[in-house]
């Protein structure tokens, strides 16, 4: 045990009771006994007050958001947190967003008279990124380019020779690993941020492609068609200078059987197409066949606060620990006539009173070496916003940030065995977790559906792909009184019942001495990094290790 302070010290004595401790005539006991401690015995309250109604559903630039910023802020201000902006003392950060709606997306329609038009939502979806009233991309030629990936630590450059400006490029979701389900192959079946349709986007534009489309199949995109044509058409975007006119034209998506009327002109099938882009030496395949869309938009402006205090380092001011959690959610649904408030009790009051709590913990301990940052960010909801600008707009060099945590629905049934690490295998992080998580006679798990890419869906990531690692780690499903089955059901039950709906609510049946598990573990892991002159890394392979090597050179 490096560094952990004397309070934390008793209570993992108190509250760690592993098999081996454990009298031979008590073997039924938990292999965690967490009755006799509480990390934060304010931490309810907190989760409680977030997500009752009066806080509107938190959505951004609403009712819900000033109640909530003030609650914040009240609390930062009396635990003496360090304000963001010390001339103001104001803990905000103003996040400036955009909010987008397509009034009118025409049809896809092909140069190629043997191809009939492609029905928006029902064969794509498609939208424009650029802050315009108005664009349209006419007869912008077709190219299938595989994954769409580059990616220099896998050998792997799918627009290698490729010339896309003005066109439209067809890629796959997902990467190739997911297809191989090689281990030897990027990271196998697990998904990497190359597979995200994020990346894929960001890569195009990077191209120069006038237009991107991503093809859609259920297995390798871990979601139905429904999830991307069912719902609302509406986005949000940071409002930047350039009204983002360094992305391309045209985003969107296309059905499987859509991409398979264009490779049918090829003498070919989606099937085929993908099994031949699993190759390391694929080419990019023309389409014969140029593509013409229409997009008119609606938009407007609006202001949005991240909410950051911070405990300054006492002999390494710059060198800072990460706390972080997305206070917003989805606000209200006025057409629902019974219940239109989506309280977010889970998504993320739990996450967001994780980290009041632990801040009001760091604030009644000794002053750490480091200073430590506590980070709620807005408008996650609407796309990692808020995280985003942080990113870009840091209070203190992301080059000095020693690591982080994200906390995102936390664990409210009980405690747990297990310890699960989305994003499993990617930095040194897990080794510092791992040690704590064994005192506490526990076990650290991978997620169970690592192909579904949640460590590239939560705010963290906009500081990982900027070099800094993030560990995303939550209680499982291993519940010590009652099994795994019963985790399963109850993970189950949330995201079929609750999950981005009302009925995500507050139960005062909750059982949060899980969440009272994992803070312990949360603080020890960020303490002994606050009082180190550790500086751990991304492991070897991971996409972002090149990035967090190149700024080693500014801690100096």
């Amino acid at each position: 045990m490096n560094k952990l302070s004397a309070l934390a010290a008793a209570s993992l004595l108190m509250v760690a009771c592993s098999p081996a401790q454990a009298p031979q005539e008590q073997t039924s006991k938990p292999a965690v006994d967490v009755n006799p401690y509480s990390f934060n015995e304010n931490y309810t309250e907190y989760l409680q007050t977030l997500s009752a109604d009066e806080f509107e559903g938190r959505a951004p630039a609403s009712a819900g958001e000033e109640k909530t910023v003030a609650y914040i802020e009240g609390k930062f201000k009396e635990w003496g947190l360090q304000p963001y902006d010390g001339e103001k003392g104001s803990y905000q950060q103003q996040v400036p967003l955009v909010r987008m709606l397509p009034t009118q997306v025409s049809n896809m329609e092909f140069s190629n008279n043997d191809i009939s038009a492609f029905e928006y939502r029902k064969d794509m979806m498609a939208w424009s990124p650029r802050v315009q009233e108005q664009v349209d991309l006419s007869n912008s030629e077709m190219v299938f380019a595989g994954y769409g990936i580059v990616a220099p630590e896998f050998g792997w450059n799918d627009y290698a020779g490729l010339d896309v400006a003005g066109k439209t490029v067809v890629v796959l979701v997902n990467d190739p690993g997911y297809d191989s389900q090689d281990v030897e192959v990027f990271n196998g079946k697990a998904m990497t941020y190359y597979g995200r349709w994020t990346y894929k986007f960001e890569e195009a534009a990077r191209q120069g492609a006038a237009g991107v489309i991503v093809i859609h199949d259920t297995g390798p995109a871990g979601y139905g068609w429904g999830v991307i044509a069912g719902g609302s058409p509406m986005r949000f975007d940071l409002a930047r200078d350039n009204k983002n006119m360094d992305r391309t034209q045209i985003e969107g998506w296309i059905t499987k059987d859509a991409a398979d009327v264009l490779f049918a002109r090829l003498g070919s099938s989606y099937d085929d197409m993908r099994k031949a882009a699993q190759q390391p030496d694929f080419k990019a395949v023309a389409l014969n066949t140029a593509m013409s869309i229409s997009v008119s938009t609606k938009f407007d402006y609006l202001n949005s606060p991240n909410l950051i205090g911070y405990i300054e380092g006492k002999s390494k001011p710059d060198e800072h620990v990460i706390y972080m959690a997305h206070w917003d959610h989805m606000g209200l649904d006025p057409i629902n006539p019974d219940d239109g408030i989506f309280n977010g009790a889970q998504d993320n009051a739990s996450g967001t009173a994780g980290v009041m709590a632990l801040a009001e913990f760091y604030s009644s301990q000794p002053q750490p070496e480091r200073s430590v940052v506590f980070v709620l960010v807005t408008a996650e909801e609407r796309g990692l916003l808020g995280s985003d600008w942080y990113a870009d707009n840091p209070m203190l060099p992301l080059s000095k940030a020693v690591g982080g945590i994200n906390m995102d629905v936390l664990n409210v049934y009980g405690p747990m065995r297990d310890m699960v690490v989305v994003g499993y295998g990617n930095s040194e992080l897990e080794g510092y977790l791992a040690k704590y998580v064994e005192q506490q006679g526990r076990y650290v798990a991978p997620e169970p559906s690592p192909e579904a890419g949640s460590f590239y869906r939560s705010d963290h990531f906009n500081l990982a792909k900027r070099g800094v690692p993030m560990l995303y780690a939550k209680g499982g499903n291993d519940h010590i009184e009652f099994g795994k089955e019963y985790g399963q059901q109850k993970r189950a039950e949330y995201v079929q019942v609750a999950y981005h709906k009302p009925a995500d609510e507050f139960d005062p049946n909750w059982d949060l001495r899980g969440v009272q598990q994992d803070l312990w573990l949360y603080y020890w892991v960020g303490e002994e990094l606050a009082n180190s002159a550790l500086w751990p890394n991304w492991n070897a392979g991971n996409e972002f290790k090149a990035i967090r090597d190149a700024s080693a050179g500014e801690r100096q």
